[in-house]
């Protein structure tokens, strides 16, 4: 009998833990105070630690609505309202469905048939209104730059999460300088130029991947450098690669995508 209560208390505890895990992302103060400090790509270590309850969220810019952009005509059209054919589930075509002009999210995460480096991005996305949980489990995805480094998509309009981990973050590392978010069911638009990281013939990285970026808009990044690969609940590391596909992530919500498109960018520092 001590034994199988024993076992219950055991059982109780790594179900309250695992409940504890799924809730950080909401609630009134909603993080961690139990994960690594961050350090950023020069290596200092910063006051707020990956995820931190702490740390301060960015202020609120009311008012702030879709931006949308046609593709230029030297653009990589992604999607155009109609095609998915631009993006793989796997080996497979994507699973994601089309309607109404739109991509939906779900079936597992989507990568761009074509790689990329450095490249101008803009996508239009849209939380879905019926979705009333809060957090990290309201609206969430992501778009993955060469599929390591994110921007975290997530309705942040009238939801609370994490300081790093709200919309348009770089996901564990950096809120955005403001919160620009449009309510959920409102259409949100993200312009990003994207500077892909450079690494030495021994794999160690000598220029850190960068961001700048407008959200709705509105400025909330100006030549952000990513500490490394989005990681969650740990600190970001660099290892070396080439050109990636652009993904975008199926965290189990409906978010509606449209008027995908990409430029490539020569490399910095490169005249042609």
């Amino acid at each position: 009998m001590r034994r199988v209560l024993l076992s219950l208390v055991v059982l109780s505890s790594m179900g309250m833990a695992q409940a504890a895990a799924a809730n950080a992302g909401s609630g009134a103060n909603p993080g961690y105070d139990d994960t690594p400090l961050l350090r950023n790509a020069a290596g200092v270590e910063l006051p707020w630690r990956v995820h931190d309850r702490r740390r301060p969220r960015p202020d609120v810019v009311a008012g702030a609505r879709c931006v949308s952009v046609p593709p230029p005509a030297d653009a990589v059209v992604l999607f155009d309202g109609v095609s998915s054919a631009a993006w793989r589930s796997g080996d497979k075509p994507a699973a994601w469905a089309v309607r109404d002009g739109c991509m939906l999210a779900g079936g597992g995460d989507l990568r761009s048939a074509e790689t990329f480096s450095d490249a101008q991005v803009h996508l239009e996305w849209r939380a879905p209104i019926e979705n009333t949980k809060q957090g990290q489990q309201r609206g969430n995805s992501g778009v993955f730059f060469m599929e390591r480094y994110e921007v975290q998509i997530l309705e942040s309009h009238g939801s609370i999460t994490y300081a790093d981990g709200q919309a348009a973050a770089l996901y564990g590392q950096w809120p955005p300088l403001v919160n620009a978010c449009a309510a959920a069911g409102e259409w949100n638009s993200y312009d990003i130029v994207f500077r892909a990281p450079q690494f030495d013939p021994e794999g160690k990285c000598t220029q850190a991947a960068r961001v700048t970026m407008l959200h709705n808009g509105v400025l909330v990044h100006s030549e952000r450098a990513f500490m490394g690969a989005t990681a969650h609940k740990a600190l970001a590391q660099y290892s070396a690669h080439g050109p990636a596909a652009l993904r975008l992530q199926d965290h189990g919500d409906a978010v509606a995508f449209r008027n995908i498109w990409l430029r490539r960018l020569a490399a910095s520092g490169d005249s042609k």
